[in-house]
């Protein structure tokens, strides 16, 4: 099997931990323990940097991959919402990151109200779109 095709399954793979890190950085800071939100906030922007760049890499080699399968208006109905905030997650991550580090925790937890739900959105909707093109096909 060609390393390209192994891929979307990195990916998926990406988006699970990424979800996983960002629940338990939610967690960490409902306990107070800002270290542990802190290492998991940032492995999970880490996690979500190496998707996308993998992502670019599949997707400039091989083009999109069409769904075909039973369920596709729930798929573009998925994907509509998935792509566009995929989108700006990554700017809305490095706003919340940056203010954080820079100790504007105000500020910082301001946005992370907005961030958190859509990039949790954006790691569950990539599983469940992965889950579709590769077996409700």
């Amino acid at each position: 099997m060609n390393w390209i095709e192994w891929i979307p399954t990195a990916n998926a793979l990406l988006n699970l931990l990424s979800a996983i890190f960002l629940s338990a950085g939610l967690f960490f800071i409902k306990q107070g323990r800002k270290k542990d939100h802190q290492r998991c906030m940032v492995t999970a922007f880490g996690l979500s940097v190496l998707f996308l760049v993998l992502y670019v890499i599949r997707y400039a080699m091989t083009g999109p991959t069409p769904y075909t399968g039973p369920f596709r208006p729930i798929y573009l109905l998925i994907l509509g919402t998935h792509t566009p905030l995929a989108a700006v997650t990554p700017v809305l991550a490095l706003i919340t990151i940056s203010r954080a580090l820079r100790g504007d925790f105000i500020r910082h937890k301001k946005i992370a109200r907005i961030t958190f739900p859509i990039w949790m959105y954006v790691s569950i909707t990539g599983l469940i779109v992965y889950g579709m093109l590769h077996y409700l096909r």
